[in-house]
């Protein structure tokens, strides 16, 4: 427990020690749950204020903070006496035949800026010293044992239109034995910290004294040059520490939050004694946040590029798909052998109607035109590629296992004309001159239902078809994967938009188709 020793008549205001604890603080007299205050006793800012100091105010007073770390508290001793000259709170020891200086001990009382007059006294008795600053501190010259004694700092102010005298007393003795050396400041030295603006912030300076206490050492902190009682909020503390045989001194400078005005200006730690001082700077640098900032960037236009390239390629797959097909072409390959001897095998029913006879007019002229002429495909296509007199069931069979595709072109008309109850595996009546198509179809879709060899593509000509009167087999694969849509009438309003949809039909048509062999020649 602290003692202060106060006089009664005077001001006096009492601190909180603990770090970063004005001005949120609780005081209370005599213990925790105690939280009344004597009469003429307030609390302003954090500070207890005696206005003045009474006997009755003799007593332990209690300040208490609650943090992260939990409650905080601690008790201090007020000590009144009726003397004009209050008893010394603390010693002061300085070697014989040195210039030593004794401070005043009451910062917040110069922190009001209400000063009108500082004296100091010598058993209370008035005392000449070589200066006295505008903080209180007190020059003396070389010490001997004439200058031992007890020294009271007296400062005059004006409070709420009132005058009152605040006073603090020093023991000096004179020791002749010991040595001071000069301070060295061994953190901060030159140190740069990046900080974030708004945040609470703490600084650590720490000095060598020596081997022993001097208690001469003065520690106290500079932001541009500017004593932080200039700067509202700034706190700091300071306390001895000794390692292993050496003492230091340390301070901690407490800032609750950070402003631009902190930045890059220079934050001094001043360590001085009777014999000479030593200067720690940091400086405070803003945090880069272009790294974060990049961070944030790339999380959220990852998945949206994602997205996009998701959707350029579904948009684009076609497109892609044949560009990439066109420059393999470029690169021979040798081919593996897998039997097959055609791209495709084209069915379609003969041209016994206006609409068959468009089927079979795309099948023999314009496929081959477009596939085989401009693009290297090689088909079958029955009616042109099978030979009269051979055996059909057993030609069409071998042509459709000897192709990688299986085209089933159809019109409007292409029918079933079967009874609905009808099974699918029963050749329809009225299929007789259609029995190669009925028969490749099912030979076809056979294989490529149990073995997906050859794969199915169906294209529809000159608008929709009704497939529920189509085997179910043709319906099924209808539903699995769709259909490709060729129209060879339009007037010519629909010309240009029938153009379009050719196009985009013919590359449909190549992306389901196998890739062209290396080697093969093609127009385009």
């Amino acid at each position: 427990m602290e003692t202060y020793h106060v006089s009664a008549g005077h001001m006096f205001l009492l601190k909180c020690l603990i770090p970063g604890a004005h001005p949120n603080v609780t005081w209370g007299r005599g213990g925790r749950h105690n939280l009344n205050l004597p009469t003429g006793v307030e609390v302003r800012e954090g500070l207890l204020w005696f206005l003045p100091v009474q006997t009755a105010h003799e007593g332990n007073y209690t300040c208490e903070k609650w943090s992260t770390k939990g409650l905080l508290q601690m008790t201090v001793q007020v000590s009144v006496s009726n003397r004009e000259c209050p008893d010394a709170s603390e010693t002061v020891s300085i070697p014989h035949g040195v210039s030593g200086s004794l401070p005043c001990k009451q910062t917040e009382i110069f922190q009001l800026g209400n000063t009108t007059n500082i004296r100091w006294m010598q058993e209370c008795q008035p005392v000449q010293p070589l200066s006295v600053d505008n903080k209180g501190l007190m020059r003396l010259p070389a010490v001997s044992e004439t200058h031992v004694g007890k020294y009271t700092c007296l400062v005059d102010l004006s409070v709420d239109g009132r005058e009152y005298t605040a006073a603090r007393s020093i023991q000096l003795t004179v020791n002749n034995d010991m040595v001071a050396t000069e301070p060295q400041v061994v953190l901060p030295h030159n140190q740069v910290i990046k900080v974030e603006v708004g945040m609470p912030l703490e600084l650590i300076c720490e000095a060598l004294i020596g081997h022993s206490e001097d208690v001469n050492t003065v520690m106290y902190w500079t932001v541009n040059m500017e004593f932080i009682e200039e700067y509202n909020g700034l706190t700091e503390s300071w306390e001895f520490l000794q390692v292993q045989g050496r003492v230091y001194s340390r301070s901690v400078l407490f800032i609750p939050e950070v402003h631009p005005h902190f930045l890059n200006v220079p934050i001094q730690c001043h360590t001085r004694n009777s014999v000479g001082q030593s200067v720690g700077v940091v400086t405070l640098h803003e945090a880069d946040r272009t790294v974060l900032y990049i961070t944030v960037a790339l999380c959220l236009t990852g998945p949206l590029a994602l997205l996009a390239l998701g959707a350029v390629f579904f948009l684009c797959k076609v497109d892609l798909v044949l560009a990439h097909r066109k420059l393999l072409r470029h690169f021979p390959k040798k081919q593996a052998l897998d039997g097959k001897l055609y791209d495709g095998y084209v069915s379609f029913l003969s041209p016994n109607t206006q609409r068959s006879a468009e089927a079979a007019t795309f099948a023999l002229r314009i496929l081959p035109e477009e596939l085989e002429k401009k693009h290297g495909y090689s088909l079958y296509i029955r009616g042109r590629d099978d030979c009269p007199g051979e055996a059909v069931h057993d030609s069409i069979a071998a042509a459709i296992h000897q192709c990688h595709r299986l085209i089933i072109i159809l019109s409007p008309e292409a029918k079933n004309p079967t009874d609905a109850h009808t099974a699918e595996e029963t050749l329809p009546t009225t299929c007789d001159d259609q029995t190669q198509m009925c028969y490749e179809q099912k030979v076809g879709l056979y294989s490529a239902l149990t073995q997906n060899d050859p794969q199915v593509i169906l294209v529809e000509i000159d608008g929709p078809v009704d497939y529920s009167r189509l085997p179910e087999s043709l319906r099924y694969i209808r539903r699995k994967q769709g259909a490709l849509k060729f129209r060879t009438d339009s007037t010519r309003a629909q010309r240009l938009s029938q153009l379009c949809s050719n196009r985009n039909f013919w590359k449909s048509l190549r992306y389901h188709m196998p890739s062209v062999p290396t080697g093969r020649r093609t127009i385009v």
